[in-house]
């Protein structure tokens, strides 16, 4: 009897620290090619914005994104031949924030095309929106004195 216990006790603890079920579902929905169709401010106004440490907004925009969760890795293009063009690539993690309201912690950091992260940093973005067609990030940064949010809405491609 006390070896079922012990056991049962280890099973318990084991399923507790598994990956939520809707993390796992997410993954499913986000396998693939997207685009990022647009980003838009919560603010009205002139933002001279670098994304991800990379390229501005305009830059941004239209860019392709290949996921591949069983990995954590993908790459995205930037296609605008007025801005620095090529592939970029990133790891990913989808962590539940809140399960209440569905929203999840969205973490990308940018790695060369073995994986490795020159400076170790990342970016922490809200996923507010994932279905079969549409994905949709958020992040607040500040803008002088107040808050602004950053929305990159994407489309899947049809493979």
């Amino acid at each position: 009897m006390k070896k079922f216990l012990i056991l049962a006790v280890v099973v318990g603890f084991i399923a507790s620290c598994g990956v939520p079920k809707t993390v796992i579902q997410s993954k499913k929905v986000i396998k693939g090619t997207w685009t990022l169709s647009n980003i838009s401010y919560s603010d009205s106004g002139s933002f001279n914005t670098v994304l991800l440490n990379d390229v501005s907004k305009e830059c941004f925009e239209n860019s392709a994104w290949r996921f591949v969760p069983n990995n954590n890795s993908g790459i995205y293009s930037i296609n605008d031949v007025a801005c620095a063009t090529g592939d970029r690539n990133f790891i990913f993690t989808i962590q539940e924030l809140d399960a209440d309201t569905g929203y999840y912690d969205f973490l990308l950091k940018p790695t060369d095309a073995k994986g490795k992260s020159e400076t170790n940093a990342g970016f922490r973005l809200r996923l507010t929106q994932l279905s079969d067609s549409n994905m949709q990030w958020e992040q607040t940064v500040n803008a002088g004195e107040s808050p602004v949010t950053i929305s990159m809405n994407f489309d899947k491609t049809i493979e």
